[in-house]
């Protein structure tokens, strides 16, 4: 097990061990997107929502155009990402003094984003897309990293952390700074294993620990998913919220420094708890 204290940046923001778990709050540009509730038009209504997640305990804000949700036939073209997602990093990072974060999957928006002011890159796509980590090399952006989706291997704990670490050399060797990788081990993407993908997304958060052999900081998105709808019975997200709290925590208790979320004060409030009890046990 990787014992040394775990450091980096999400943009300016330090996160890691020696920090309180932060808050990523998510606009949502794509009314594709697999939750209706979340979506925002334009940049007004995204500057509105900002500010209500920030007030609320957001550390930073998490902006998307297309939906990423691997079930869903939701892809829209390059130019049509980039009109979505530019205005509105522009506008909060002339408004705001907090990290933005890109979600896209393509170089060319992702070079965009940093341009108009965004200083990580969220790339959910499991490949190993070296034009984007070029980007985030070039302009010193944080980058976040899923793990490719694979039928290979019967451990999902071991097949993540691999795949993780094979991105994280190759992040290092194209010169993005070890500070500003932060790793993510992709709740809700990963679908071709040989176990049902929400049994395999409930042992990953489980078994969330195992991470820090890699030494990054651990980056976990919940909020709302559809392994929660499977466990529950929920097939509605708007339903999702109580559930998405639960596994927060218990994300946050097994080692999570990043929590990215649709509900910025009701998740707040679940890390702070999820922390309080992570440092009990630590002290025994």
């Amino acid at each position: 097990m990787y014992m040394e204290r775990i450091a980096g940046f999400l943009g300016r923001l330090s996160v890691g061990d020696s920090h309180p778990v932060r808050v990523v709050g998510i606009i949502n540009l794509s009314p594709e997107s697999f939750y209706k509730g979340s979506v925002v038009c334009g940049p007004e209504d995204a500057l509105k929502i900002a500010a209500c997640m920030l007030e609320a305990g957001a550390d930073a804000i998490d902006v998307g155009g297309m939906s990423t949700a691997p079930y869903l036939k939701a892809s829209i073209g390059a130019k049509e990402e980039e009109r979505r997602l530019v205005p509105v990093v522009k506008a909060l990072s002339r408004d705001f003094d907090l990290p933005i974060s890109a979600d896209t999957q393509r170089a060319e928006v992702a070079r965009a984003a940093v341009e108009a002011g965004a200083t990580a890159i969220n790339d959910i796509s499991g490949e190993t897309n070296s034009r984007i980590l070029q980007i985030a090399s070039e302009y010193d952006a944080s980058i976040i990293m899923l793990p490719k989706d694979s039928k290979n291997g019967s451990d999902p704990i071991q097949s993540t952390t691999d795949s993780l670490k094979e991105k994280l050399e190759k992040a290092l060797s194209l010169g993005v700074k070890r500070s500003k990788v932060l790793l993510d081990p992709g709740i809700g993407f990963i679908r071709k294993g040989k176990m049902p993908w929400y049994e395999r997304d409930s042992l990953i958060i489980a078994n969330l620990e195992r991470l820090r052999e890699l030494g990054r900081p651990v980056f976990i998105g919940v909020s709302r998913k559809s392994f929660i709808g499977e466990i529950l019975g929920l097939e509605d997200p708007s339903e999702r919220l109580y559930g998405s709290l639960s596994a927060t925590a218990v994300a946050v208790f097994n080692g999570a420094h990043v929590v990215r979320t649709h509900d910025v004060g009701e998740t707040t409030q679940a890390i702070r708890l999820a922390e309080h009890f992570r440092k009990r046990l630590r002290r025994q």
